[in-house]
């Protein structure tokens, strides 16, 4: 398995942490063998239980439409675990960020009537929208649409629940954005921005006067039929949506409700999200203008920072992750495409206009990329039964690499590159590029062969790395990979990772002050009680410099005592949700606040009382309540009366999640040696704990 690739060059896409080296040098495209006599059904029906038999997916959903005609439907996996609710072809999914292009399509859709215009200053629209940056003042709505606004990106306090249609994410967004500043200037260079579409959300609802589901619901599923088709604000019934799973629990969970709507927070099956595709396919008309659809298929990557055009899975339109999918750019087709991955769900959606083509495919687990992979090869089978294609092209791959004499100045690029929450290293000696992440010494170097002009390659064939110095005078790690599922297809990607920073040192008053938090543990305080973040891993910012760059935390430079601020301006999906961490000091205890998420030092989390009864409330401003388990509580039974807004999480001293009571309906548990225990609820709310 080559997982440490991955993590090297910060590929985003799930599919990478499970790819065998052989695959990935492989020069023929596996998915595509031995196919004679199958038909299109009998294709999906397999590629759909392999992903749910080999790829780590629950239960997947898929559909192909044609010149406006179903064509193709169908499900595999498991849903609830009883086997009492059958899969069908109305199981509704989330569809994550796949919702962006229904937000789209309702900011194209105001355009259209004359009540937007894509380049005027949003403020024009959205008076109190305002930031600590004045540069915020040139963002447009357009920008918010191809990712280019400048935003950081991801305010998302209180945005992914269990079972709660709270709206607070939205809703306190703008305040949010009053306290952060821009990570560049609006325009400058496309970065995936979460931000950006809860903000444009709030321009549809502003501009219309309209409750953005009421819009959605009005202007687009209501004309399309689409029945199976929802938001979190609607009432969603649990036996109609997807069962959903996580490692490290063993039951069911409720459902996730993503309370961003204009970022991810739709639900819906494959075949009504093929047909809100007939929209950009010619089928349906009078819901968007032709200048509309153009628009929202034009290259918008490419207006500001990008590298050259290759083949790619992100190259951004509006709303589009690409306008020129790969491997369809092979074919001379042109490829429109939508991913959307939130913690439990995952959706594509891939667009053919020029054919009146498109296929969706849905999922509980496993991978976006994987979904992608799957309505791609769809498209490709039907698009040979047709004859719009003789043969599939076979998967590329760059060779083994054929050394050649490395000019003296290419070790000039050697250094330190970072983007969001990675700190790589590279070494460039003897003809070779040897990458290493820091933080990880365990990971051993990945090995490039310079094998001229400028190009380094990996030792089986499948990535390419160069160097290059932008425009903006910024030098980025450029890389070019491409990735074989075996079955499923090839994934390419080409984008700028990674940006060159220095070396530097901390004055004394700023090191003195990091020093002090070396290692330590700063703990999520205003996640409300229903959060999925408590079911994941304990959910802490932990404080770790690299000793050869004591003046970063991983991509964040550390620009005072108090303050480390993310600095890298790497397009596509590089510098996407970057955040500043600051700290101040209140009433003696130390704060962290990062991305509108506050967190408080580990040194004032106080042991859990030992005795046998005890009472806890949760304080006025409603923050979450951390304790760390005394030897004098390990192995005993803890039983909590609950309070009707309220639940807790217990942890072990490695962060796993033992029991979350939103999840698990379970107020008992045996309390783990060195573990941890956080109380969360409405504010006032009331634990009776009992220890046995």
């Amino acid at each position: 398995m080559k997982k440490s690739l991955s993590r090297i060059l910060i590929v985003i896409l799930a599919v990478m942490l499970l790819l065998p080296t052989a695959a990935m040098a492989s020069g023929t495209d596996p998915s595509n063998e031995a196919k004679s006599g199958q038909n299109l059904e009998t294709i999906a029906a397999e590629k759909a239980s392999l992903l749910t038999q080999a790829y780590g997916t629950i239960s997947v959903q898929y559909a192909l439409i044609d010149q406006g005609e179903i064509l193709l439907s169908g499900q595999s996996g498991m849903n609830d675990m009883a086997g009492e609710i059958p899969l069908t072809n109305e199981t509704m999914y989330g569809i994550g960020s796949t919702s962006k292009v229904f937000t789209t399509a309702a900011v194209l859709k105001l355009a259209d009537q004359g009540r937007i215009d894509l380049d005027t200053p949003l403020v024009e629209y959205i008076p109190d929208f305002k930031m600590k940056d004045e540069r915020y003042k040139l963002i447009t709505p357009r920008m918010l649409l191809n990712h280019s606004s400048g935003l950081h990106g991801s305010t998302l306090i209180n945005a992914f629940l269990f079972a709660d249609s709270d709206p607070y994410a939205k809703e306190s967004l703008l305040q949010h954005l009053a306290n952060q500043t821009l990570k560049a200037d609006p325009g400058a260079f496309s970065v995936y921005s979460n931000d950006s579409f809860t903000l444009a959300e709030i321009l549809v609802e502003r501009v219309s006067g309209t409750d953005y589901t009421a819009f959605i619901h009005q202007h687009f599923t209501g004309p399309l039929n689409m029945n199976n088709t929802k938001t979190s604000q609607d009432a969603l019934d649990p036996d109609q949506l997807a069962g959903l799973y996580y490692p490290t629990y063993q039951g069911q969970l409720p459902n996730e409700t993503v309370n961003v709507i204009g970022t991810g927070g739709i639900y819906s099956t494959a075949e009504d999200l093929a047909r809100f595709a007939t929209i950009f396919t010619g089928e349906t008309e009078g819901i968007l203008s032709p200048q509309a659809i153009q628009a929202m298929e034009q290259e918008e990557y490419k207006n500001g920072i990008w590298p050259e055009d290759a083949d790619n899975s992100i190259d951004f339109g509006l709303g589009w992750d690409s306008v020129r999918l790969y491997p369809f750019n092979d074919y001379g087709i042109k490829a429109l495409t939508k991913g959307g991955d939130t913690i439990l769900y995952h959706a594509s959606l891939v667009v053919l206009p020029e054919h009146n083509m498109a296929a969706s495919v849905l999922s509980s687990g496993g991978s976006s990329s994987f979904n992608q992979l799957l309505a791609s090869e769809l498209l490709l089978q039907a698009l040979k039964e047709k004859g719009v294609i003789d043969e599939f092209k076979p998967a590329k791959s760059f060779g083994v690499p054929v050394a050649a004499d490395m000019p003296e100045e290419m070790k000039e690029y050697a250094g330190y590159y970072v983007a969001t929450n990675v700190q790589m290293h590279a070494d460039i000696r003897d003809g070779k590029l040897f990458l290493t992440v820091p933080m990880s010494p365990e990971e051993p170097a990945q090995t490039f062969v310079y094998t001229g002009d400028g190009d380094f390659v990996s030792e089986e064939g499948s990535t390419k790395v160069r160097f290059v110095t932008e425009s903006n005078d910024r030098t980025y790690m450029w890389v070019k990979q491409y990735a074989t599922l075996p079955e499923l297809g090839q994934i390419a990607l080409n984008q700028y990772q990674a940006e060159k920073v220095e070396k530097e040192t901390l004055p004394g008053r700023s090191e003195a002050a990091w020093k002090k938090r070396e290692g330590k543990s700063y703990y999520l305080l205003n996640e409300k009680y229903t959060s999925i973040a408590y079911m994941i891993m304990k959910p802490v910012l932990t404080i770790s410099r690299v000793g050869d760059m004591p003046a970063y935390i991983a991509d964040r430079k550390i620009v005072g005592p108090d303050l480390a601020v993310s600095q890298h301006q790497v397009p596509g999906t590089g510098s996407r949700d970057t955040s500043d961490i600051s700290f101040f000091t209140q009433q003696g205890v130390e704060y962290a606040e990062a991305a509108g998420s506050l967190y408080m030092s580990e040194d004032d989390i106080k042991p859990l009382y030992h005795g046998k009864k005890s009472r806890l409330t949760i304080h006025p401003e409603g923050h979450a309540r951390w304790f760390t388990v005394p030897e004098q509580a390990a192995a005993r039974t803890m039983t909590v009366e609950l309070p009707e807004n309220g639940g807790f999480a217990v942890y072990d001293e490695n962060g796993v999640c033992l029991n979350f009571t939103v999840i698990s309906g379970e107020a008992s548990v045996t309390l783990p040696e060195n573990g941890t225990v956080v109380f969360a609820g409405d504010p006032g709310s009331v634990f009776q704990i009992s220890l046995d």
